[in-house]
Parts: structure tokens; sequence; C-alpha cells
């Protein structure tokens, strides 16, 4: 099966790095592994699931990531500012995967959320991806 999760985490990381709205609003800060003292708003990488897509002679992935957005100001306006502009960054983009074609990339959803902790603001935001290798 062909496992294109690697390289479409480097592929979202530039779009997401290159995209002026998102830089404004949250000053570069993407991360895959949060450090403890990170400074808010920031995006995180979250869970990501890749099924195999296999017909004839195609090898392929469906693969669903999971991206994250964390903000402790005050209600959701700017969670979901952030949002809005890190979806408009990636959704219905062809994005450069290496090794693989990209068929599709879209927006299935976006979930915003309380954290227990009673300050944090979270937008869970899940994105369908299919490829093919090359």
């Amino acid at each position: 099966m062909s496992d294109p999760s690697y390289e479409l985490q480097a592929a979202l990381v530039a779009a997401l790095k290159a995209d002026a709205a998102l830089s404004a609003l949250i000053a570069g800060r993407i991360y895959d592994a949060v450090p403890t003292d990170a400074v808010f708003p920031y995006v995180s990488l979250g869970p990501c699931q890749v099924l195999p897509m296999r017909a004839g002679c195609i090898d392929g992935a469906e693969v669903y990531p999971q991206i994250d957005v964390w903000s402790r100001a005050v209600g959701f306006p700017e969670c979901k500012r952030i949002a809005k502009a890190l979806v408009a960054a990636l959704d219905d983009q062809d994005l450069a995967v290496s090794d693989h074609h990209t068929v599709l990339f879209d927006h299935q959803s976006t979930n915003y959320l309380r954290d227990p902790d009673g300050k944090t603001s979270h937008a869970a935001i899940l994105f369908h991806g299919s490829f093919t290798s090359l």
C-alpha cells in the first residue's frame, strides 16, 4: 500500500507556513509536537487516518488528516478566524506530495470545542485527500 501521510504532512506544513493570512494570525506557530511553553494561538497536527485504495493497477490511499487550532483568547472568535484562514489555505488545493499524485484534497468538517481547562478554545479541522503513487 502506498502511504503518503509523511509526504502529505510536509506539504501541509509548507502550505500553512507560506500562507500570509494564516501566518499573520499565528506568527508561524505550527507544531507536530507542541512544546510545553508554546505561545497561543497556534496550530498543531492532529491524528491522521490512512486507508488503502486499490483497484486494478492503482496503488493509492485515502488520507484523513486532522489539524487543530488552539487559542486562549476569550470566546471562540480568534479560534474561528484562524480556522477560517487555515481552511482557505488548504481546501481544494493541489498539494505537491512527493512520489504521489494528489487526486483531491478537501475540507470535511470543523468542530469547535472548549477545552476542560476552561481557558482554551479548540478547533478540530478534518480534511480528506485521495492520492495515487507515481
